[in-house]
């Protein structure tokens, strides 16, 4: 007898349960994707209409009827995109191209930054302006920056506009990176859309690995840091001692590569599984010997548009080394303040800028070659890394008194002869972080092998294998839904 009342609740979004790629009814709901995306894959128009449909009744499953913002900014950009492709007079294409970003750029900053500004001017004023409270619609940082992008690119005659507008929802609400990215340019996915679905065994084997290792990464690593000892620390420091306080950074340095390294993965796997491929987001970026090194492998899509959109639009290196770096600082102020809403997010992004304008202020200056000596690469590694770990303390606490009590715990607080007490207190949150940082020091190459000798097993091995996967997943499964930290931006 089917529960009508259970198959109508499940159905609808709820608040306190969104739809993500962690959920355990997401499985469910994947097969029933593919079912009738395998059914149309010959029929592109159908298959088009289907998989926008589908990917924006799951978007409205994970945040309600903020869903309407995305129809909203496919409907706007589309029409504009087309007007700016149209108009030969530079002026009016300027003038569309403006109210292109106005409207974007707008929509972003009401329900992310309103209330910051509020706090500003109540403490600059020392007004007593109310918060809106306003809920941050889910992926609206990823898919504005993906509607700006692709104005720019038509606006720059580098990209024709799509002709058929269910072409651009496809783009604009494709399911598998609608919500925590990657952030896709429509030059690369754009042309994909009505190619003809074909799949080779290597893109099955590529497809389950990124799935499989994502989830992994996900609910097994990063879900189970942050629920044992990465979130208690962070949210009172003063109660534990040093040691817990470093493990927690470290905890952390993992936490937020496996939860979004992990998420652009499957987002990547589904999308390979569909025959449409989405660029890696990640590079094992905790392998970097320099900051600029690892902001190329960190966060790639997003760390690229900053470069593309927002720093060689502002002059690049164009103009001289003063203004390289202060371009420099600028964007990656701005991509802190991306992140979120707060001074925390700013000082971040702004210690990373400066960063970034030191070092190549100290390569021009000497000129200096890339060594290839294992010794000093690894004093590099291992520099950059701590480097990166002291700034995710701004990134990660609340407040910076939060942030100062971290430091102060870790500089005062730090006693070795605690070190045994701690390792006896968490044995299985110390392996899990040796274990994540062992998989993320071994080499890129290593992937790409596994997946050729996956693609070669017999069915009854592979069928072992998920098995084994999926007992480790909920093994290691929390016992109430851990959001990914990626979805408040």
């Amino acid at each position: 007898m089917i529960d009508f009342q259970l198959l109508q609740s499940q159905l609808i979004y709820h608040p306190d349960d969104p739809l993500l790629f962690n959920s355990s009814f997401f499985l469910y709901f994947l097969c029933l994707f593919f079912c009738g995306y395998l059914l149309l894959r010959n029929r592109a128009n159908a298959r088009i209409v289907f998989v926008s449909l589908f990917s924006l009744y799951f978007f409205y499953k994970a945040c309600g009827w903020y869903v309407g913002l995305v129809l909203l900014a496919a409907v706007v950009d589309f029409n504009l995109s087309n007007l700016i492709y149209r108009n030969r007079k530079r002026t009016k294409r300027k003038l569309l191209l403006i109210f292109s970003l106005v409207i974007n750029l707008g929509l972003l900053a009401f329900f992310k930054y309103t209330d910051f500004f509020i706090e500003i001017v109540n403490d600059i004023q020392k007004q007593q302006i109310k918060p809106l409270q306003l809920l941050l619609p889910v992926g609206i940082s990823f898919y504005t920056f993906e509607n700006i992008s692709y104005t720019i690119d038509i606006y720059r005659r580098s990209f024709k506009p799509v002709k058929r507008f269910m072409d651009y929802v496809f783009f604009l609400s494709f399911f598998p990176k609608l919500m925590m990215g990657p952030i896709v340019r429509a030059a690369d996915f754009i042309p994909q859309i009505r190619k003809p679905v074909w799949l080779s065994k290597a893109d099955v084997s590529k497809g389950f690995f990124l799935i499989a290792s994502g989830l992994i990464k996900k609910v097994v690593i990063s879900d189970y840091l942050s629920t044992h000892l990465v979130n208690m620390v962070f949210d009172d420091p003063l109660r534990y001692t040093g040691v817990e306080c470093l493990f927690a950074v470290y905890g952390y340095a993992m936490v937020i590569y496996c939860d979004f390294s992990g998420y652009s993965d499957i987002a990547i796997g589904i999308a390979k599984w569909m025959g449409i491929d989405v660029n890696i987001n990640f590079s094992a970026p905790y392998q970097s010997k320099s900051i600029t090194e690892f902001w190329r492998r960190w966060h790639i899509s997003l760390s690229s548009w900053l470069r593309d959109y927002l720093y060689i639009s502002m002059g690049g290196n164009r103009k001289g080394p003063v203004r390289t770096y202060i371009n420099l600082f600028i964007t990656m102020v701005l991509g802190g303040l991306w992140h979120g809403a707060s001074w925390n997010f700013m000082l971040w992004g702004a210690a990373h800028g400066l960063l970034l304008a030191i070092e190549k202020g100290w390569k021009d200056l000497l000129k200096m070659k890339e060594t290839n000596h294992w010794f000093l690469n690894g004093i590099k590694v291992l520099l950059t890394f701590h480097l990166v770990c002291a700034l995710w303390i701004f990134f990660k606490a609340e407040s910076f008194e939060l942030a100062g009590w971290m430091f102060s715990r870790i500089r005062f607080g730090f006693d070795l002869q605690t070190l045994p007490l701690f390792t006896a207190a968490y044995p299985l949150y110390i392996g899990l972080l040796a274990g994540a940082f062992l998989l993320h020091a071994l080499p890129m190459k290593l992937n790409d092998w596994i997946i050729t000798q996956s693609s070669s097993l017999h069915w009854s091995m592979k069928a072992v294998l998920l098995t084994l996967i999926l007992l480790l997943i909920s093994y290691f499964n929390q016992a109430g839904q851990v959001l990914p930290v990626y979805l408040q931006f």
